[in-house]
């Protein structure tokens, strides 16, 4: 009889000890489960989050001033844009130059480059209400870095220092005979074709020569 009593007792330990094996396993189990179904959902959030402007790589170089419209008229009308022209803006501010451009002379592609994200949102909503995306493009970029070799016009209100220090990419990436108009300031030893005012307003222009002058190079 006592035999038969420690028999069952050690049965019933036994059972128990299985049930609660079983019943951690289909725990784990089930956490596992939930653990490879909510990753996917993870990465697909991830995944469908709207892209931002990136963050502004450096501080500009100039405090953004908007030129005038009737200043980016006459320098469009200076630099003679046509419909055949691909015209970058560098330091596009506002997008108010490469827009105009397209809008109003129906360029075929307008660029606007500028290191600031804020500007570069500004105006890709500006692009936007007027209904010109399809022809111009903005990008956060250095001017310094980029590649802007399809121009057949180039629009610029920078600095003395900044536009002299330009001078070397425009010369090298530009072909023979591209325009570049310049707002309020020069290239220094580079002498302008021409220099007009504008209520007050200076305004430069030069295309660029078959050969470079010596004292440029």
């Amino acid at each position: 009889m006592k035999l038969q009593a420690i028999l069952k007792v050690l049965f019933a330990t036994v059972s128990v000890g299985s049930l609660m094996m079983v019943g951690c396993t289909q725990q784990e189990q089930v956490s596992s489960q939930t653990q490879g179904e909510a990753s996917p959902s993870t990465v697909e959030v991830q995944q469908k989050s709207p892209s931002t402007t990136q963050p502004t790589e450096r501080t500009p170089d100039v405090v953004y001033v908007p030129t005038p419209p009737e200043v980016v008229d006459r320098m469009l009308k200076i630099a003679k844009v046509s419909k055949n022209d691909i015209l970058y803006d560098l330091g596009s501010g506002d997008g108010r130059i490469p827009i105009t451009a397209v809008q109003k002379y129906g360029v075929k592609k307008a660029v606007g480059i500028d290191i600031d994200s804020q500007r570069i949102k500004e105006a890709n909503e500006n692009a936007k209400k007027a209904g010109v995306t399809d022809k111009v493009q903005f990008l956060q970029q250095d001017l310094f870095k980029s590649n802007f070799s399809e121009a057949t016009v180039v629009t610029l209100y920078l600095l003395p220092e900044l536009n002299v220090r330009l001078r070397s990419q425009l010369f090298k990436q530009l072909k023979p005979g591209t325009r570049i108009v310049s707002h309020a300031f020069d290239m220094r030893e580079w002498k302008p074709e021409k220099v007009e005012q504008v209520d007050g307003r200076t305004i430069y222009f030069w295309t660029i020569p078959k050969q470079i002058p010596a004292n440029l190079r």
